[in-house]
């Protein structure tokens, strides 16, 4: 058995004050990528948290699978209660499990077929709103486009008018979502700053609107084919026990911020990737022609167009809207020798893990055509890539969200080729997800 290092990982020098905390607040891509150069364990302190950044496929397997019993979830999603309650992104151990036998069914492939109809029409919504010549922020158009299809698939609401509640109320819930990241932050939201006055509203807001909806659909007995209704229909195989309007409501709030805000980021990277790549747009196009024709897109055609999900994932590996994962640490544990003591966070980093030399080649170029020789699915059995994570707490959505990206891609860009506006700085915004930190202007091209 390998002896345990009883020296720390390596590291770096510390900023003035809050260990290493101003440095990966400035610029948390940067830095942790600075950091993975150090080796596949190495360590560094957020204010007084220890934090083991894990940089092997290896140890990322032990983290996620072999060893998952030993770890929580990290500080941002026990924050992140605050909230959307006990939801599947937030809750642990047995009641998460439970919760997770409950909802899988909704995420059925047949299910999944039928949200496609959804996100085609309301992609088609979009593509005839938009005008020739016209510069879009294509960060905003995808935000605005996933909380249409959420709030369908979801509540089977109409959230496309400006004025709807439940619009309004998500997406300032959205916009705070880096507020309760702050340290401290469980403090400041007991004083009477405008910011905590406007998240309190929204969650009350969303409460009401969401408990009608409930109390509406249980009392009629109606199913609606949408993810509420499955949600009040859902049994556990082993208790035979429903969900109360509480763990409805959570699962709701954790659907529709998850299905929205991760969706949203990955269509406007691949949109930028592909302007930056002229042929990987030729060929995304012409594939879009050959298959689609003068024909309606359908949710039958997602199988067909594999360069369009290689696009798509390629854009993932890039710019994985979930672009790293944090774990703390209930007992000791050993990562590559090193020992790490519990209430520790330990991170593993899609994006670092996703541009790695040694298991990539040319990490850092958008070849979608990798993947005409590595499956996405040998790539996860490696690893070497996990936009959706992994094991027991992987996204429940991550069919979901492939039909999603490809059929959205398909509906717009049979129509329109996206230009990238003058200059525009491209920057990351790396917290809860990976967004761009300027948005994305671009100019809108009709085809």
């Amino acid at each position: 058995m390998k002896a345990v290092e009883t020296k720390s990982p390596p590291t770096v020098k510390t900023d003035l004050f809050g260990g290493h905390f101003r440095s990966f607040r400035k610029d948390a891509t940067a830095f942790i990528t600075k950091m993975s150069k150090l080796g596949d364990v190495s360590t560094f302190k957020l204010g007084n948290i220890p934090v083991f950044l894990i940089n092997h496929p290896d140890l990322i397997r032990d983290l996620l699978i072999t060893s998952h019993h030993k770890f929580v979830k990290g500080r941002a999603l026990q924050q992140a209660k605050r909230l959307v309650g006990e939801g599947l992104l937030t809750s642990e151990k047995e009641f998460h499990l439970r919760q997770r036998r409950m909802i899988q069914p909704s995420f059925h492939r047949a299910r999944i077929a039928e949200y496609g109809k959804t996100m085609i029409g309301f992609g088609e919504k979009m593509a005839d709103e938009w005008c020739d010549g016209e510069t879009i922020d294509i960060d905003k158009e995808m935000m605005r486009l996933t909380l249409w299809i959420v709030g369908k698939t979801l509540f089977g609401a109409n959230v496309e008018d400006d004025a709807n509640e439940v619009g309004q109320a998500m997406t300032t819930i959205i916009s705070m979502f880096n507020f309760i990241l702050l340290p401290y932050s469980e403090y400041l939201e007991k004083l009477p700053l405008p910011p905590v006055k406007k998240l309190k509203n929204a969650r009350k807001t969303l409460d009401e609107v969401i408990y009608k909806i409930i109390e509406t659909r249980r009392s009629s007995g109606e199913d609606n084919g949408d993810l509420l209704s499955m949600l009040l229909n859902a049994q556990d195989e082993e208790t035979g026990g429903t969900m109360t309007d509480k763990q409805v409501r959570d699962e709701c709030l954790t659907l529709f911020l998850a299905g929205h805000e991760t969706t949203a980021n990955a269509m406007a990277w691949t949109f930028y990737l592909l302007s930056q790549n002229t042929q990987a747009e030729a060929k995304f196009h012409a594939e879009l022609d050959e298959i689609l024709g003068e024909n309606a897109v359908t949710p039958d055609v997602y199988g067909k167009l594999k360069y369009t999900e290689q696009v798509f994932a390629e854009s993932m590996r890039l710019f994985p809207p979930a672009w790293t994962i944090g774990r703390l640490t209930t007992e000791t544990h050993e990562f590559g020798g090193y020992e790490v003591p519990p209430k520790s966070l330990v991170l593993a980093s899609q994006y670092v893990m996703h541009r790695d030399p040694r298991f990539w080649e040319q990490p850092d170029e958008f070849l979608p055509e990798r993947w005409e020789k590595l499956s996405i699915k040998e790539a996860g059995n490696k690893f070497i890539y996990f936009p959706f994570s992994k094991g027991v707490r992987s996204c429940i959505g991550e069919g979901f969200a492939w039909m999603e990206g490809v059929l959205l891609l398909a509906v717009l860009g049979r129509k329109w080729k996206l230009k990238l506006a003058e200059k525009q700085k491209i920057a990351l915004q790396a917290m809860v997800t990976l967004r761009p930190k300027h948005g994305i202007k671009m100019i809108l091209e009709k085809r």
